[in-house]
């Protein structure tokens, strides 16, 4: 199984805002349609690492069974897997030229396409973790070695599928699942702690037997380090609690939840690939 080509941190600090830029892009093409732009942005670094450096995947072998698996639980994400995996050479550039257009495979939810590196169909939160978890068990009951990487939103943990899926990882020592919580503070309407408070993500995610890191979710070597950690003879999964800025990269967007899911003016987007270029 090949390894993605293992960039530098510069190198994959500049794929991240390639990312954007090519996110950004497909927004403004797909007009009246919009986008969930921000909700994106704040996951580039993150989806930057994983197909950058850390995830075992060869795009002239998609459905090798040895491959690693990331399942987008925030489907809502979904500009962010794609320009991910475009980067990664699942997609071109003219299937990304077809976002949100008919007969698309690359629609406003990830639809699955396993051969193109989209794994499962989301959009209805609160799903993903248990579909890794299944994951998981097969790659364990076929001997396989791959790793199962399972990212969602801190919105969306108010479901509570998400919890009694964290209850079985930990039940069966799932130690090759990681799980990633964008953690943004915010969902489609409004603050997360307005919303349903959440408390301590780290707390939670400890007391159902989970091994808890933090980090800045835009710190690519934080994130690097992470994700590359030997846990040899720790058998619980691992759950990754990623604080980040939603809208991050464009300053009209971060932490405006207008920007949710909308589209962009001809201005806006020059005034955003200018702030991302400089």
């Amino acid at each position: 199984m090949k390894l993605n080509r293992e960039r530098t941190v510069p190198e994959l600090c500049g794929m991240a805002q390639r990312m954007r830029r090519t996110a950004l892009g497909m927004v403004y093409a797909a007009g009246p349609l919009g986008g969930h732009i921000a909700s994106a942005l704040s996951i580039m670094e993150i989806c930057a690492v994983l197909y950058g450096a850390v995830m075992k995947i060869n795009p002239a072998l998609p459905l090798s069974p040895d491959r690693d698996r990331f399942l987008l639980s925030k489907g809502h994400g979904a500009l962010a897997l794609y320009t991910g995996l475009a980067e990664a050479g699942l997609l071109t550039s003219d299937e990304l030229a077809t976002y949100e257009q008919p007969e698309t495979i690359l629609t406003g939810q990830p639809g699955m396409c396993a051969e193109k590196g989209i794994e499962i169909a989301s959009g209805s939160l609160g799903l993903g973790l248990s579909i890794g978890i299944g994951v998981a068990l097969a790659g364990r009951k076929s001997n396989r070695k791959y790793r199962t990487y399972v990212l969602l939103g801190d919105g969306e943990c108010n479901e509570g599928t998400v919890w009694e899926a964290a209850m079985a990882a930990s039940h069966y020592k799932l130690d090759h699942l990681i799980a990633i919580i964008d953690v943004n503070g915010m969902q489609s309407d409004g603050p997360c702690n307005t919303i349903l408070d959440m408390g301590s993500h780290e707390e939670k995610w400890s007391s159902f037997g989970w091994d808890v890191r933090s980090v800045n979710g835009h710190d690519v070597s934080a994130l690097l380090g992470i994700l590359t950690e030997d846990r040899l003879g720790d058998c619980r999964p691992l759950a990754i609690i990623a604080r980040t800025v939603k809208g991050k990269g464009v300053s009209f967007m971060e932490n405006n939840n207008q920007w949710h899911h909308s589209r962009l003016s001809k201005q806006q987007y020059q005034a955003a690939l200018l702030e991302l270029e400089s």
